[in-house]
């Protein structure tokens, strides 16, 4: 039959069918049900046949055999091809229908494949079938249908482990699946619950199936375990346990109980408990006392007590007198009693001391007028005393009036000579064109502070001679090479530092390039930061010659402002002179730190004028060519073109939370450790080349080494802190110090840009000072961002650099004394074999030094110094008794001579 199924001619494709439905109409209806062939009706003689039903992908799950469908119409035959090779008609079940709507036959057939057929034939994953359908008009071929053996390994690659941890820190549970077809599935659970990390956000499963707890909970302790699954079985891992605990905090401390003594020395304590919060689950209790005592004295409570009775008062009116006391001695205090009885006593006067009679009542008044006339008399004396006092007081106050306008006439005849200095005078220079701030010829006063000598230093005055902003230069020949004098850099700096224009600007001379250029024009690069000045040819006027300066401003000393979404994308850069008058423009090219998409940015290039303000100059995008500033962004970098000089700054402000600055994520960690301690410091800085000059060249000062190549990281603007941890450290040999699980970067410390670079300390600590070797992973991502996560593996192997900056002694090497003269006494001598100096100078692969060795009285003891010189840190004395051995001398068994005989 599948002869009959071989490819035919067009012309001879009818009569091949007519052959076939001959043979096929003597056939038995049991061998009918097998039968593929079936004529069409006219009408539908010249349509091609369509698949209604392709064969789909299967898995052989254990040893249940698939089953193939495959559904055409119209079709006269149909079979299925499995790899190349058409499958026996008696295999095939087949079955004919008709469509109701059209009309047309159907023909559907199956096949049944079984799991020996794909072991036996083509292995576990190249096996597969196609279905092949024939019409009066041509053939149609359906999908192929690949059929592979499922399987699912029973033991894990990676299982999670148990870890105990802090509460509110971060947890890492790694989980890598087994082999498995089709790709096993997986999930976590939790004391045999299943985790939904949609419900639940503080679960988070990474793409290679990790779990993140991200603040361990108190009901996050439990069982963990990672569950495996596809068609074929459910594998679980190994339940790893994980304890959150809780370590003990002190409350704040009572208030301080009263005094325990009434009166004289006391004691007094206050209190606090370890709840706050309280130890759990193995925590740490709280160190220190929870009961504080101090002494007190209490002030003893003083009684009241009377002072002595003033003297009777003369006889009143009412033939009385009266006499009083204070309770003052002592007075009463601190819950003391007061004075018991009376402060005042009154007695009735005799009959002689009070007499009622007419002469009494004469002199009485006699006494009273007397009494008044005196008070007349100390009145008008009062009086007088006022005017008196009055008279001087004027007096005194004129003779100040007078000094005070004898000095003030001095001072303002000295204010008179100050000013006169400082009057505004109208000034036209030669050339008017480089006067870059006309003077207020409107003031009329100045304000002064300071020495008159400040007042008339002409140091600082901007000198216009010959038409330069610079001094002029002296006259003679000048050599010129590439358009660039050579000065000396101090001196140069020097003398921009008495310009106006340079006196804020830092005299850092390793951030820093000038040069003095003509119309031939020049470049200035500021080496390793991305950062040069471009002066084409007939920038510079011709019979001008300029000194110019290109530098990087620090950003902290700059008050740059920022508002809303603003970010700072690159360096603020300085070129200058200011005033300088260009023909053309240059091209100032600086690195910036945006993802380069315009549509998440509004990028704006600010200058900061004379007057120290910024001004946005220039719209990314809306450039004018009339404009003096063009801009041109690439991937990278920024190209300026301007054809002012001054202070310029690159400012983006995030159009939507897709907008992203470009981030260098640098490692160093230090280069030697003697100690315990260990530390590994994570730089996170712009994505520019001058940032990552000064980080190199502050950790060169540190003694840092760099211990991983950058990584770039998208720091988009979504409001969330950048977090870094660090996980896998191998616990038996190393512990972090951090109290936390991990450290964050605020979002507006990176966004907003004012510092330059910002970093996270993570201090670690071996166990022991023999371990050597760490093997961690960084992890770091933006919090609940949209922005990149990453994973940073690396391998640290420390030096040791325990030596003494002086040894001296046998503790300077590391042969003894002893054995190194017997090796030299047995080898010195020429052997006839060979077996002297020179074999060991091969044997320890210093041949190349045999003229220098011969020419010393004793080869074998410079020998032994280079080796020493070599290997006094990594040397092993065993090896080279080894050597000794090899050259054949008995002298080798020196090497197991005991300190006490050397």
């Amino acid at each position: 039959m599948p002869a009959l199924l071989g490819p035919v001619s067009r012309c001879g494709f009818s009569a091949a069918l007519l052959v076939l439905w001959t043979v096929f109409a003597g056939f038995s209806r049991a061998g009918a049900e097998h039968a593929a062939t079936a004529t069409l009706p006219a009408a539908f003689s010249d349509l091609l046949p369509h698949f209604q039903v392709e064969p789909e992908d299967e898995y052989i799950v254990k040893n249940k055999p698939v089953t193939l469908t495959c559904r055409s119409t119209p079709a006269t035959q149909i079979y299925f091809k499995c790899n190349g090779e058409w499958v026996h008609q008696d295999d095939h079940l087949i079955e004919r229908t008709v469509d109701p709507a059209t009309a047309l036959p159907i023909m559907q057939v199956t096949i049944d494949i079984t799991r020996q057929q794909v072991e036996k034939i083509f292995g576990l994953d190249q096996y597969w079938c196609q279905c092949v359908a024939w019409s009066t008009t041509g053939t149609q071929k359906s999908q192929k249908a690949y059929i592979r053996i499922a399987y699912l390994r029973k033991n894990f690659e990676e299982e999670p482990q148990g870890k105990e941890v802090a509460l509110d820190q971060e947890v890492l549970l790694r989980c890598h699946p087994p082999e498995g077809v089709p790709q096993p599935e997986v999930e976590w659970q939790r004391n045999e619950d299943i985790l939904n990390p949609e419900s639940d956000p503080n679960f988070f499963v990474t793409a290679d199936h990790n779990l993140i707890i991200r603040k361990a909970r108190m009901a996050d302790t439990g069982n963990y375990t990672c569950v495996a699954k596809n068609i074929v079985a459910r594998r679980k891992s190994t339940s790893a346990a994980v304890l959150v605990y809780v370590n003990g905090g002190w409350s704040t401390w009572t208030t301080w109980s009263s005094c325990s003594a009434v009166c004289g020395r006391g004691w007094q304590k206050r209190s606090r408990s370890c709840t706050n919060p309280t130890p759990l689950n193995g925590g740490s209790s709280c160190e220190g006392q929870n009961i504080q005592k101090s002494v007190c004295v209490a002030t003893c409570p003083v009684d009241g007590g009377w002072s002595e009775w003033s003297k009777w008062s003369a006889c009143g009116a009412d033939c009385s007198m009266w006499r009083t006391r204070e309770c003052t001695q002592p007075s009463p205090g601190t819950g003391g009693k007061d004075c018991q009885g009376l402060d005042l006593q009154s007695l009735n006067c005799t009959s002689e001391q009070c007499p009622q009679s007419e002469c009494t009542t004469y002199m009485k008044k006699k006494k009273k007028n007397r009494d008044c006339g005196a008070e007349d008399v100390a009145l008008y004396v009062g009086v007088v005393a006022v005017a008196l006092c009055l008279t001087l007081l004027l007096i005194v106050v004129v003779l100040v009036y007078r000094r005070k306008k004898e000095g003030l006439d001095a001072d303002v005849a000295d204010s008179s000579i100050l000013t006169t200095g400082f009057q505004p005078m109208g000034i036209k220079p030669k050339n008017s064109h480089l006067l870059t701030i006309q003077p207020d010829l409107t003031t009329t006063t100045t304000s002064y502070q300071g020495t008159l000598r400040s007042r008339h230093d002409t140091t600082g005055k901007f000198s216009m001679t010959n038409g330069t902003l610079l001094d002029p230069l002296p006259n003679g020949s000048h050599t010129l090479h590439n358009g660039k004098l050579n000065p000396d850099p101090p001196e140069f700096v020097s003398r921009l530092s008495t310009q106006s224009y340079f006196k804020t600007l830092p005299r850092d001379v390793a951030n820093a390039s000038y040069g003095t250029f003509n119309f031939l024009g020049g470049r200035l690069t500021i080496p390793n930061t991305g950062i040069s000045l471009l002066i084409p040819p007939e920038a510079i006027p011709r019979g001008k010659i300029y000194e110019i300066y290109l530098t990087v401003q620090r950003k902290e000393d700059l008050r740059l402002p920022l508002a809303g979404c603003q970010t700072l994308l690159g360096p603020v850069v300085s070129c200058g002179p200011p005033g300088v008058v260009l023909s053309r423009p240059v091209i100032l090219s600086m690195d910036h730190c945006s993802d380069g998409c315009l549509d998440n940015w509004a990028l704006r290039l600010k200058k900061q004028n004379y007057e120290g303000v910024w001004e946005d100059v220039l719209l990314m995008g809306e450039e004018l060519v009339s404009e003096p500033y063009y801009c041109q962004l690439e991937a990278e970098t920024c190209r300026l073109f301007s054809e002012q000089l001054g202070t310029f700054a690159l400012v983006g402000e995030s159009l939507h939370m897709g907008a992203a600055k470009r981030l260098r994520l640098v490692l160093f960690s230090d280069a030697y450790c003697s100690t315990l301690e260990y530390n590994i410091r994570v730089y996170c800085m712009d994505d520019t080349q001058e940032v990552f000059k000064e980080v190199m060249q502050m950790e060169r000062q540190l003694g840092g080494r760099l211990i991983d190549e950058p990584h770039i990281l998208l720091f988009k603007d979504s409001y969330h802190n950048l977090r870094l941890s660090i996980h896998d450290m191998p616990q038996a040999h190393w512990r972090s110090k951090l109290l936390a699980g991990y450290q964050e970067i605020p979002f507006y410390h990176i966004w907003n840009g004012s510092q330059r670079y910002l970093h996270c300390t993570f201090t670690l600590e071996r166990l022991s000072l023999s371990t050597c070797e760490l093997t961690c992973q960084l992890c770091v991502w933006q919090v609940e961002g949209e922005g990149q996560s990453f994973s940073l593996d690396f391998n640290i192997f420390m030096l040791m650099d325990s030596s003494a900056s002086a040894l001296a002694g046998p503790s300077a090497f590391q042969i003894p004394y002893l054995i190194r003269q017997k090796i030299c006494s047995s080898l010195d001598a020429p052997c006839p074999n060979g077996a002297d100096w020179r074999m060991l100078a091969q044997r320890l692969k210093l041949e190349r030094h045999m003229s220098f060795f011969a020419s010393k009285a004793s080869p074998t003891s410079v020998i032994l110094d280079l080796w020493e010189a070599q290997h006094f840190h990594s040397g092993n004395i065993n090896q080279l008794a080894a050597v000794m051995a090899d050259i054949g001398k008995q002298e080798a068994m020196i090497f197991l001579v005991s300190d006490g005989e050397c």
